[in-house]
Parts: structure tokens; sequence; C-alpha cells
């Protein structure tokens, strides 16, 4: 065992070309805890269904904002039964998987989409209002048992949000900063990915200063709301795209936030376990910018138009009677299906190589699933968690 570390360390400082080892990249995995409720086998249980090894650090989506606080939005799921609405224990039960991987890091993220930006936005504006919510998210951090929290605020001056809050998100970013060095608590934050919208929200050279780790959303380029139909996560962009295209895609905007100061090594790449789904108007035109009616159909499990988890869409493809033409956008490195009315783009095993492959040369900080329960974690096509298993040995074996 000495042996194999020593040698294991031997390479790593043999190849100076390559600054991390390949075993250093992180993996933070977002869980959704409104997956707990699913029926069938989409229902995801977090003491059986999280395998604490494949990833570096689990993150639990998601707590909301409140009065300038932290606010638990399921009581009953996430709290334990000795607390006011609590039931379920779900924080708990979360970071007791440490207990089978002492190595694992765990947080919880606070924002998402649904929560908005007007209240992030009125809290950061006040710096009286920033210290109190920072010393809270401290507090609830180290109450609940986490390794840190993730500040999923979508987006700083767009969404409801305020031109000043470019401004003010580095003075919050400054002050949460303060409080999680008191008790070496990790702070990362996820963010816009395209330069379009990154542009708006963030001073990033400034942001990066105070964070551990950023999460890069590269995902959700395209979605059911547009008119035609596109690959959602497309590693690289199509040289048929039109312009306003052209920054749509992983690679561009990895390129985007490296080239504005993000250190490489802070710099987290998304990746989706899921895919976007659309009707088309005519099924006989199904390529990719052909037209859409509207959001796809919603699955048995995830339960929303327009969304489809890969343990739905593998199941699908797979399904005695279905017909349907899957195809690999190779230029793209991307997946995308049709079947009759219905439409989808996806991730896979086979897409999430290249984007290994890439995080590797990139020498980024490593990858973000979005999310470990919409992977198929029972199994049913390809083995357990085949998106996040084949992520883990592209960049971490």
């Amino acid at each position: 065992m000495h042996r194999t570390v020593f040698l294991i360390a031997a390479v790593c400082i043999a190849m100076p070309m390559i600054a991390t080892c390949a075993s250093d990249k992180k993996i933070f995995c977002y869980f959704a805890s409104w997956s707990v409720y699913r029926p069938g086998k989409g229902n995801f249980d977090i003491s059986e269904d999280i395998d604490p090894f494949l990833c570096t650090h689990l993150v639990y989506a998601f707590v909301g904002l409140k009065n300038n606080e932290v606010n638990v939005l399921d009581p009953w799921g996430d709290l334990p039964p000795n607390y006011l609405g609590g039931g379920r224990n779900g924080f708990g039960k979360f970071n007791d998987l440490r207990k089978k991987n002492p190595n694992l890091k765990t947080l919880v993220a606070i924002g998402g989409w649904n929560e908005g930006s007007k209240q992030y936005s009125s809290m950061a504006n006040n710096a009286k209002y920033r210290e109190h919510f920072a010393a809270d998210a401290a507090k609830f951090v180290i109450k609940h048992g986490f390794n840190g929290m993730s500040l999923d605020w979508e987006y700083p001056a767009q969404n409801g949000g305020a031109p000043e809050d470019v401004v003010n998100y580095i003075e919050l970013l400054k002050i949460l900063r303060i409080h999680f060095n008191k008790n070496k608590l990790i702070l990362s934050a996820a963010v816009a990915p395209t330069e379009y919208s990154a542009s708006l929200s963030y001073n990033i050279s400034q942001m990066v200063k105070y964070l551990n780790y950023v999460h890069l959303m590269t995902y959700d380029f395209h979605t059911s709301s547009e008119q035609k139909t596109n690959l959602h996560a497309p590693l690289y962009p199509g040289s048929e795209e039109p312009s306003n295209h052209k920054q749509a895609n992983v690679q561009a905007s990895v390129k985007y936030w490296l080239s504005q100061g993000c250190p490489k090594e802070k710099l987290i790449m998304g990746i989706p376990t899921y895919g976007r789904s659309f009707t088309l108007c005519d099924p006989a035109k199904n390529s990719i910018g052909a037209d859409a009616c509207g959001p796809g159909d919603a699955g048995p499990y995830t339960r929303q138009p327009g969304m489809l988890g890969y343990n739905e869409i593998c199941k699908l493809l797979h399904q005695p009677g279905q017909s349907w033409d899957a195809k690999y956008e190779y230029e793209r490195e991307f997946q995308y299906a049709s079947s009759q009315s219905q439409w989808i783009s996806y991730e896979s095993f086979l897409t999430v190589k290249p984007k290994g492959a890439f995080i590797n040369k990139f020498n980024l900080g490593g990858a973000m699933v979005y999310s470990i329960d919409t992977d198929d974690f029972k199994g049913t096509c390809y083995g357990k968690y085949s998106i996040l298993t084949d992520l883990n040995k592209t960049i971490r074996n």
C-alpha cells in the first residue's frame, strides 16, 4: 500500500504539464431534496441510494431566504422529529453519509431558480442585512452539520434583481467569507455560464477571491420554452449554428470564465443528468432546429413537462414497442432522440466521457453533477449511476 501511494505521488511530480493528478479532481453532486417524494423507481432514498464514494462533495438542494435568514423550505423532509414540523431528517441522513466515507464533504445550497432574485437583491443591498445573513448562514451550516454552503442566487441584476447587485454581490461574498473562515467552512457559488448572462451579473475577477469553488451551470443553454429543438448542454458549438447561439455551449462558457480571471482550479464544470424535451409540430421533421409546438410530455418520475431524468430517458429508449431514433451529434458531443411527436436532448454515459476529457485538458477543478437523483441510480439500463460512474473513470481514476 505504501509503495502504491509513493508511485502515484511520483507520477504526479514527474508530469509537470499536468498541474494536478486526476484523483485531485472534485466531483460535486447535487441532490434535489424533493426527489424523495417521487413515485415508483424514481423515489430516492438518501441513505440507500447515494454512493458516497462517487462524489467528493455532496450538495443538498435547496434551502431559501426569509427575513435575511436561512429558511428551511421543507421542514418535514429536511429536519428531524424533534424540530417543529420536522420528520424525515433529510439533513441528518445526508450528513451521516460521511460515516461511510470520512473524506466526503457536504454542503447545503441556498437559492435556486424558483427562489428568484428579488429578496437576495434586497438583502445584499443593505450592509446590516448582509452581516445578519452571513452570520446566520454560518450558524445554520454548523448547527445542521454541513461543511459549507453553495450560494445559488439566480441571478444578481437579473430575474427581479437590481443593477447594483453586481457590486453588492461582492460585498456579500466578502462578509460571508469572514464568517465562514472563522469555522473553516467551504463557500461556493453556482453561477450563470454564458458571457451574455454572466457579464450582467458578475465581476468575476473580484468574486472568485472569496469563493473556494465556482459551480458553472453549463446546461439549459436551450429549453422547451424555445420554438425550435436544440441541444441543452452541448460541449462545442455547431458550425451551422446562428451567431447568436455560438455562446450556448460548454466550451465557450468555460473559456469566458477563465478569460475573466477565474482560477482553473476553482472552476467546477456543470454536467446535467437529465434532458430537455420538446413536442414536434411535425413528427416527420425531427432534426436539430425542427419546429417545436411546446414542451415534451412529462415523465413518470419527475412529472415535469419539458424535462426528463436520464433514468426516465434510458428506460424510454429500451422500452419494448417504442420506436425511438437516438442519434449522437459528434460535432457538438451531445445526444438527442425522437419518437413520433416527442424530441429529447440529453446527457448520457457516452457524452460525459468527452466532457471529462475536456475537464482534464483545461485542468479544471472538477465537475458538478446536477443532480444525482436523475441519473440511473437504480441501474435500470446500464448499471447504477452510469453517468456519474463514467465521469469518475474519466477524471478521477
